[in-house]
């Protein structure tokens, strides 16, 4: 992707200014932490340092990567190192809402200015005055509104729909788009103009493929958040660490927090690789999918057999070896009770993480 990391040469930026060099957040740069964001990649030290020089300017910027790789985190990380920090940061997700209503949302109306219009609505752009506006997903905004908006940028001011009275605006704009800013504009997505005037500093997060150091960080960190919220000690076996890391991760970080929240679910002290989603675990052989049993076996004694092998193969992660029995948890459950499998039966972890995921209590990731 071209022209999507400014400044490679060190030497062209001005230097870290002392409000941000004295911030405790950068001096976590070197534990793997800075601002909301995790690692200690190369290509993420790289990130780091060019937030750190930006964040204090009133410039904006635009973050280009991958789906996934943390461009609303980025964005946060580099509000809360301005001098903007205590003002409001609004993410909006330009893709996600009505062409109709985009409008009305960003720059708000005035009472009567449309059908449904019964009340004044102030847009994103009042609500952040004298924060940061944080635009994802640039390259879906209806075209007609990215004029307003290059007016907006240009100009301080804006209207609301229905008014004809100029606001001014106080805002600083963080861009970002998961596609090529260039080829969006030759497909007809993005203006050139409006182009031209996002990318005064444009920043690229890079995919987490090429960043497999800082797996087990996130891995650790994912899982930390787990147990915090429900009270566990559950550990990742390096096995599976180890499979986690030979992925491609098309989806980045958002694909493997989701990873990481399933595999607990699926869990029970021990997250093995038979926790992970099945495309992950191609390294189990044909070998070990079988089970001998002589003719002449009771139904009840291959059933036990068969229920007893997929536990071991689901490392005892009993919702799972349930979905590879094709039955209920409940059932599995049931069944182990009848064998006098009493080891495998629930314990009060068991039974508490049961009805916290049929409730479906566990919190959803956005990554």
């Amino acid at each position: 992707m071209p022209h999507v990391l400014a400044f490679e040469n060190e030497s062209e930026l001005p230097p870290i200014s002392e409000s941000v060099r004295l911030k405790p957040d950068i001096a976590m740069l070197y534990v793997g932490r800075f601002g909301s964001m995790l690692g200690t990649a190369p290509a993420m030290q790289k990130f780091y340092h060019h937030v750190a020089r930006v964040a204090p300017t009133d410039a904006t910027v635009l973050l280009l990567g991958e789906s996934g790789t943390g461009k609303e985190l980025a964005a946060q990380t580099i509000h809360t190192l301005s001098l903007r920090q205590n003002a409001p940061f609004l993410p909006v997700n330009c893709g996600a809402i009505s062409p109709q209503l985009i409008e009305s949302e960003i720059f708000g109306h005035e009472k009567g200015s449309f059908t449904g219009a019964e009340r004044q609505h102030k847009g994103y752009f009042e609500r952040a005055n004298g924060g940061t506006l944080f635009l994802d997903e640039i390259t879906e905004m209806p075209p007609e509104l990215q004029v307003k908006l290059l007016r907006v940028l240009e100009s301080g001011s804006f209207m609301r729909i229905g008014s004809n009275l100029e606001i001014d605006s106080d805002v600083r704009i963080i861009a970002a788009s998961n596609r090529d800013p260039e080829q969006a504009v030759s497909e007809g997505k993005l203006r050139l103009d409006l182009y031209h005037r996002l990318n005064v500093f444009p920043l690229y997060l890079p995919p987490l493929r090429e960043r497999t150091e800082d797996m087990e960080l996130l891995v650790q960190h994912f899982l930390d958040e787990l147990n915090l919220t429900y009270g566990t000690t559950k550990v990742m076996a390096p096995e599976a660490l180890a499979n986690l890391v030979t992925r491609s991760w098309p989806g980045n970080v958002r694909e493997l927090r989701n990873h990481i929240q399933r595999a607990y679910i699926l869990a029970d002290q021990l997250i093995g690789v038979a926790a992970l989603s099945p495309d992950m675990s191609d390294h189990v052989s044909n070998a070990d999918l079988t089970l001998a049993i002589p003719v002449g076996t009771s139904l009840a004694e291959v059933d036990k057999k068969i229920i007893f092998a997929t536990l071991q193969l689901c490392d005892g992660v009993k919702k799972h070896a349930a979905a590879v029995l094709g039955i209920s948890l409940k059932t599995l459950y049931n069944r182990l009770q009848e064998y006098g499998l009493a080891e495998q039966l629930p314990d009060a972890e068991d039974e508490r993480m049961l009805r916290a995921v049929d409730e479906k209590n566990v919190p959803g990731f956005t990554g």
